[in-house]
């Protein structure tokens, strides 16, 4: 893909930018910490999700040394809700790593900003030329879906191919003043006006150049890509409830809904095997009897999770945590939809979605 005329291509959308860009917390700021947690906070999570959790998260971490000083489970407690705890694992890493390799000062240049857990090329560049006006790109899906109709590109969105091209070309066109407000308003544009289903072509600022929109067919691009159906994950909970309150665990910090908080669990591929393993880990001495099933859908798997309760108190019970307020723990999603169906009988059986 090579651009016709450049630079009036990039008028055309930092005019745009200035006059139509939605008004996001993180675009009043040009701390690169903060940055850094929208665009982590921004991966797999809708913009209007984000706002008010970026605000929460910065109160509770205002800066790279106070988010450095906590606990790892402290930090996934505190992105509870959000999903993709790898992300919040990875935020604090990379925390500590600018307190322990940077003394404390967020590094400026473009490679050793990659070189943090979890960023990648994508964030590493929008960190760079939003928060230190660096001539580096950034390419996101919508980037790719306004480059694909622009140029009528029939590759799916997925495509090796379309990224390469996409990368190289974003690389031309933010050599230039604003970079950091161009590289936001491509992906501005993509947001809210070249959207997948419902493109706005009538206000789009480069339509003049765009050959899906002159041939009327933007919808036909990308292409869409082949959806995999999602892996069952079965899962066993044990509800056990005492004059203590529940007994809850935390999850490990490595896998799904890490270091968060749930009732006794446990899964497999089956849900057999699921309540097996859950009766072996803590040494139920009784069969129990299926209360409820919960589902949830993750990007990847359906999870159906079948809740017991507890009549006899199990055998191994030294790890768990008792507490008569679980709400109050951070907790997964899925962790929140049982405790619903405990706590208010009318949802039982209720098959709940995501």
């Amino acid at each position: 893909m090579a651009c016709p005329k450049p630079a009036r291509l990039r008028r055309s959308l930092l005019k745009f930018y200035d006059s139509e860009r939605r008004d996001l917390p993180w675009r009043q700021t040009s701390d690169p910490y903060a940055i850094l947690v929208s665009e982590i906070m921004l991966q797999q999570t809708q913009v209007a999700t984000v706002i008010p959790r970026w605000h929460a998260f910065l109160e509770e971490f205002p800066t790279v040394d106070a988010l450095a000083d906590v606990p790892e489970e402290k930090v996934c407690e505190a992105w509870a809700g959000l999903g993709y705890y790898r992300r919040a694992r990875n935020l604090h890493k990379a925390a500590r790593q600018i307190v322990e390799e940077h003394e404390g000062q967020f590094p400026e240049e473009f490679g050793a900003i990659l070189d943090l857990a979890g960023v990648g090329r994508y964030t590493a560049g929008a960190v760079a030329s939003i928060a230190f006006g660096q001539e580096v790109p950034v390419v996101d899906g919508n980037v790719i879906r306004v480059l694909a109709r622009f140029f009528s590109v029939a590759r799916t969105k997925d495509d090796a191919g379309l990224h390469k091209a996409a990368w190289r070309l974003m690389e031309d066109l933010v050599q230039g003043e604003r970079p950091g407000d161009f590289n936001q308003a491509m992906m501005e544009l993509g947001a809210t006006v070249c959207t997948p289903a419902n493109p706005a072509c009538g206000r789009c600022p480069i339509k003049d150049g765009c050959s899906a929109s002159r041939a009327n067919s933007p919808l036909q691009f990308p292409m869409p890509k082949v959806r995999k159906k999602r892996e069952e994950l079965f899962v066993a909970f044990g509800i056990v409830r005492t004059d203590a309150g529940y007994a809850f665990v935390q999850r490990p910090l490595d896998g799904l809904w890490a270091g968060l908080w749930e009732p006794l669990s446990a899964a497999a591929k089956t849900q057999k095997a699921a309540y097996s393993e859950l009766s072996e880990a803590y040494g139920f001495q009784t069969e129990s009897t299926l209360y409820a099933e919960v589902r949830h859908k993750l990007t990847h798997r359906e999870v159906i999770a079948h809740v017991y309760f507890v009549d006899d108190l199990p055998k191994r019970l030294s790890a768990v945590h008792w507490t008569a307020q679980p709400r109050a723990l951070g907790l997964s999603k899925l962790a929140v939809k049982v405790l619903d169906v405990v706590e208010q009988p009318q949802q039982r059986q209720l098959m709940f979605e995501k």
